[in-house]
């Protein structure tokens, strides 16, 4: 069977009228001789009012209660689909996660998905029917009903795509594709044609809203290319993929940023070994993530300031954390909610020096002070006051190199990988 699994976000299905615009795009793929899965999320701003709900209820929701509460969103939006397909003649039902089953792993709220049944289903679509699977949700060995986290619809659709192998996945959105930034801030943003698993982790794990980061990792190990494109427009989207499979001079692909940070500096904190995981231990069991970490030793070696980001929604009870943490001991604690992360992201930045110092210099002539700074291979981030964050947007974006002079990054980079005895992957 040729297969296409569609997955729809909650601006596609937002209203009855964009729910019959869904209702005819599957019907495209049928006329294209397709076996088509939809995957669909809940109505935009459903989950959203579910999880108000469960807040107004208890301060401390039952993580099992919490999972069916806002996995019910998937299921109108589901049926919906559904019902409209068979009124215009085709053979169609909704399905949810427990009723393929699709197996999940993990806690709840946060849970992965090992494995999908696929028999029925197969027989399904053998027989003609359009299968319209909830996204965001399964259910684990218990057989209580899990969510994968926000987002979770895309990695719905991705490890149904790995399950059923199946031709394309395309994730259908208000975005016809990922821009090199928000286009809402800045006009000239472009459209990126084809970008690499890893430069989009990277862009999502950076503040691109695009694709959650997970969702990305999961079709990166699973290699399912990936197309992002609108459900609005009838215009080509983006493809994430392989690095082998894009031929390109690129050094910057994108410029991504975040709004919600905050900064917390522990000053004169008693070194020791294993400090530091005592400091992050409490953070990790209480779900709050942390980003850019800066630790500077004192001269003697016997204490240190250790900086840190969190998200501005988990600064109080970080602050409450780290306050009752018998474990260490610090001098003060100094807190900054109003700052920001801009990263610029690209696989070219392996074989290109001096984009470090271009980034640094762009923004030193805007007069925009660097707080933090955090790098990976094909990324550098910079805290920055969030007065300046949109100055440093249009300027990173407008006056970092976008191409090598002669074009040849993508030979370098083979070049130096052969050399190590690897290959692009």
């Amino acid at each position: 069977m040729k297969i296409v699994v569609l997955k729809f976000g909650g601006t596609s299905v937002g209203s009855i009228d964009r729910i019959k615009k869904v209702a005819e795009i599957i019907i495209s793929y049928l006329k294209k001789r397709y076996k088509v899965i939809v995957v669909s999320s809940a109505m935009s701003g459903i989950t959203n009012k579910l999880v108000k709900m469960s807040k107004e209820i208890s301060s401390n929701y039952i993580p099992d209660e919490y999972d069916v509460l806002v996995s019910s969103g998937e299921q109108m939006s589901c049926s919906l689909i559904s019902g409209r397909l068979n009124h215009l003649g085709y053979k169609s039902r909704s399905w949810l996660g427990w009723q393929v089953p699709i197996f999940t792993k993990g806690s709840h709220a946060v849970a992965r998905i090992r494995n999908i049944y696929k028999k029925n289903i197969t027989k399904y679509l053998k027989s003609g029917g359009i299968p319209i699977i909830a996204g965001f949700q399964g259910i684990n060995s218990n057989l209580r009903i899990t969510t994968i986290g926000r987002g979770g619809t895309d990695a719905s659709a991705i490890m149904l795509a790995r399950f059923f192998n199946a031709e394309k996945c395309i994730i259908y959105t208000d975005v016809d594709g990922v821009y090199t930034t928000d286009p809402n801030k800045i006009k000239k943003a472009k459209k990126i044609k084809k970008i690499s698993y890893e430069e989009m982790l990277e862009m999502a794990s950076s503040g691109s809203k695009v694709m959650q980061p997970h969702s990305i990792q999961d079709a990166r190990l699973n290699r399912i290319d990936i197309e992002v494109r609108s459900s609005f427009k009838k215009v080509s989207g983006t493809i994430i993929t392989k690095r082998k499979n894009i031929v390109n001079n690129k050094i910057i692909q994108g410029v991504s940023f975040t709004k919600n940070d905050a900064k917390i500096t522990l000053v004169g904190v008693k070194d020791r070994p294993g400090i530091a995981a005592s400091i992050f231990e409490p953070l990790y069991k209480n779900s709050i993530n942390v980003d850019m970490v800066v630790q500077n030793i004192s001269s003697n070696g016997k204490e240190t300031d250790l900086t840190f980001t969190i998200k501005s929604e988990d600064l109080s009870k970080t602050e409450r954390l780290i306050k009752k943490n018998k474990k260490i001991n610090f001098k003060k604690i100094i807190v900054d909610d109003k700052v920001s992360k801009v990263s610029i992201i690209g696989v070219g930045m392996i074989t290109t020096p001096g984009v470090t110092y271009r980034m640094f210099n762009a923004l030193a002539k805007k007069n925009i002070n660097i707080i933090v700074i955090s790098t990976s291979e094909i990324k550098i981030s910079v805290l920055v006051s969030r007065k300046d964050l949109n100055k440093a947007i249009s300027i990173l974006h407008k006056e970092l190199p976008e191409k090598t002079p002669d074009g040849a990054i993508y030979n370098k980079l083979c070049i130096k990988l052969a050399i190590e005895g690897l290959e692009l992957d």
